[in-house]
């Protein structure tokens, strides 16, 4: 299938072989809706709370630039979500066991180790849409959570080739984004949150959640409309979690 327009859904699709972070590239360049940039390598990439990384050759390192005509501010990040969604379904299509845990982290194998990142940059016109896959091996420091990391290959893919990931990555996002924005960002009306709801391994856990003023254990519950997790404390009372980090620590009973 061609993915760039005037037959496809992407404005321009650019591979490059190095790059300090395509996200930056992306942001200052301000390209066309939907215009996908792909690196082999990124030396400068960045990640929440400002974490830094580098993005060794192996990996497929995508960023796309949204311009969500329709759909409400507050709605886009539901982006970063529907990126989770498209890892997993791509992960699985490769014949590996994959989930996700609130709100984006891939888990990739019976270990639940970490397969890939996502970053999203909103801008006044768009978002930048980031996202790291491990296919071969990658040194990499603990993730949030002490998340150990891990690869495609590691969990016995049967699909390696960094072109035809790219192309059902891309697939597989633009299945998602593309009703999404028709129904005005709306997750529900779209079946983007029910299809989140059935791969996010995190509702039913106990979990920790670590926000920037202390952190508190529970189980998670539910998923807002807006994405919003839902834990109710040890206290019994159901707290909204819009952003933080959460910690797996075993399934409720």
């Amino acid at each position: 299938m061609d993915l760039e327009q005037p037959n496809g859904p992407y404005a321009a699709i650019t591979v490059v072989d190095s790059t300090t972070s395509t996200n930056a590239d992306l942001e200052r360049m301000r390209p066309p809706d939907r215009t996908v940039l792909i690196a082999r390598q990124q030396t400068a990439g960045e990640g929440r709370r400002a974490r830094s990384w580098t993005s060794p050759p192996g990996g497929l390192y995508v960023s796309i630039y949204y311009v969500p005509t329709g759909v409400p501010a507050h709605r886009w990040p539901w982006l970063t979500l529907l990126a989770g969604v498209a890892l997993v379904n791509v992960a699985r299509s490769t014949g590996v066991e994959a989930v996700l845990k609130w709100p984006n982290d891939l888990l990739l194998g019976p270990g639940r180790k970490k397969g890939a990142g996502v970053l999203a940059t909103t801008t006044e016109q768009g978002v930048v849409l980031g996202i790291g896959l491990n296919v071969q091996p990658v040194q990499a420091e603990l993730a949030p959570g002490g998340l150990a990391p891990t690869s495609l290959v590691e969990e016995g893919a049967d699909e390696l080739d960094l072109t035809e990931l790219a192309n059902r990555l891309l697939l597989e996002l633009d299945k998602w984004e593309a009703p999404w924005r028709a129904a005005g960002g709306d997750a529900v009306a779209s079946g983007l949150h029910e299809e989140y709801r059935e791969r996010c391994e995190t509702l039913g856990q106990e979990v920790r959640v670590d926000l920037i003023d202390g952190s508190f254990e529970g189980t998670a519950r539910y998923l807002e409309a807006d994405g919003t997790l839902v834990v109710r404390d040890a206290d019994g009372r159901d707290r909204p979690v819009p952003a933080g980090d959460v910690v797996h620590l075993r399934t409720a009973t």
